[in-house]
């Protein structure tokens, strides 16, 4: 066992019980679902926007952010996993009432404004394939994923959410169609070329925040303890010493699993956005029409028709988890009933809170914002507001009272320290080159 990964807890774990066989795919849960909702609609506007305005010289961001999401994801799993409670919960057991009502509002708030840009974005896809009427169409999503939620069964719920990943792949197929320089990705993507513009600095901001996003923490940890319940045998760690070993290696797994699929398709969105638009000159994108429309001359049919159906799969697989997340951090913070496997009759103010969240994000998104623009900057609102969070996130982590002395080992602990101050110097240097 790695050195620092259990401390005085190794009697407990001297004659521990068989782990129960399963296989590597049954073991994919909370972090496969987290790191697919990373690429939600967001993600996919801000990584193609990145790569019409500067090419493939954005590529790097990629392979920056995997180790530090795996680290602050697998903080956030972990503490829902030991413990048996979410992030907000156990946040209030360490910090002043008044700092975890801060952190919770700058939740929602970031939350509500990407769930209202990704639906809008959802419905100008849609449009584009059926031409119905996009208002018609952001109602629709709101209220189809709600229902999905509120009357579906948790467990049929999950594997519908792990079926819906497979829409990211679309966009590996979109860079595919297209004339991409892989020798020129390649080497943009291990050897960076910082360009010092106020754009460039808000555009990998806005990467930085889409990818390394605050709903995805308290989503991860919310499901482990979703997970707990649903299963009958698995039990907090810190009451059940006998299934640490099983379960943090299976918390590894699932998150390197999650964290590589949302990366290697982050790439693939960033890689194709330079092959097709950069490449001809278009290095601005208006709208997710235009940016599914100027991808048909230069990629076929077939690349429009993936980029659009890739809009609307992966902002399906992401509602669930902006909604889902607010409501769960809401409640935890009234101390109300709560979790996708409760029925609505026993956890109303849960679903509550998350039909609110949902109608809320559907009236911003007939608001009439710019798709594209709404979506870019819910990223940079997002990486701002994520600091204070991941700072809470490392110091409960790392808290041996909370955690039962099952600690975090040392380089996920850099790892998540380090994701932070990435965080924080970004976020700083795009506010000096807006000041100065």
């Amino acid at each position: 066992m790695p050195n620092g990964e259990l401390i005085r807890s190794a009697p407990a774990l001297e004659a521990p019980g068989p782990p129960k066989p399963q296989s590597w795919l049954r073991s994919l849960g909370p972090g496969l679902i987290t790191g697919a909702a990373d690429d939600d609609p967001s993600g996919i506007a801000t990584y193609s926007q990145g790569g019409a305005q500067f090419g493939y010289t954005v590529a790097w961001t990629v392979l920056f952010t995997f180790p530090l999401m795996v680290g602050i994801q697998l903080a956030s799993a972990r503490i829902g996993r030991v413990t048996g409670r979410g992030l907000t919960e156990n946040f209030a057991r360490q910090f002043p009432r008044p700092v975890v009502h801060l952190l919770i509002s700058l939740l929602v708030v970031a939350n509500t404004i990407n769930l209202g840009a990704d639906i809008n974005a959802m419905a100008d896809a849609a449009h584009l394939i059926t031409h119905c009427d996009p208002r018609w169409m952001a109602a629709g999503f709101g209220l189809l994923s709600l229902a999905l939620q509120v009357f579906l069964p948790y467990a049929r719920y999950v594997r519908i959410l792990k079926w819906l990943t497979l829409a990211l792949f679309s966009y590996i197929g979109v860079a595919f169609t297209a004339h991409v320089d892989w020798a020129a990705a390649a080497h943009d993507a291990l050897m960076p070329h910082i360009v010092w513009s106020r754009d460039y600095a808000t555009t990998i901001v806005a990467i930085l925040g889409t990818t390394i996003s605050p709903y995805l923490f308290f989503w991860q940890a919310a499901q482990e303890v979703e997970e707990i319940r649903r299963v009958p045998e698995d039990k907090p760690l810190r009451t059940a010493p006998e299934q640490v070993r099983a379960q943090l290696r299976r918390i590894k797994l699932d998150t390197y699993a999650g964290m590589g699929v949302s990366n290697l398709v982050a790439f693939f969105m960033i890689v194709a956005a330079a092959a097709t638009l950069h490449a001809h000159g278009i290095v601005s994108i208006e709208t997710t029409t235009q940016a599914a429309q100027a991808l048909e001359p230069i990629a076929g049919r077939f690349a429009y028709l993936l980029f659009a159906i890739g809009i609307i799969g992966t902002g399906l697989l992401a509602l669930p988890v902006l909604a889902g997340s607010a409501a769960d951090a809401i409640a935890s913070l009234r101390g109300w009933r709560k979790g996708l496997d409760q029925p609505p009759g026993r956890a109303s103010a849960f679903y509550g809170v998350l039909a609110a969240a949902m109608l809320v994000g559907v009236a911003i998104s007939l608001a009439g914002f710019n798709p594209i623009k709404a979506l870019y900057w819910s990223a940079v609102i997002n990486a701002v507001i994520s600091v204070p969070i991941m700072v809470a996130v490392m110091l409960t982590a790392s808290n041996m009272k909370l955690m039962s002395n099952i600690a975090l080992h040392t380089k996920w602990k850099v790892l998540g320290w380090l994701a932070t101050a990435a965080m924080l110097a970004a976020t700083m240097v795009m506010g000096y080159t807006l000041l100065f």
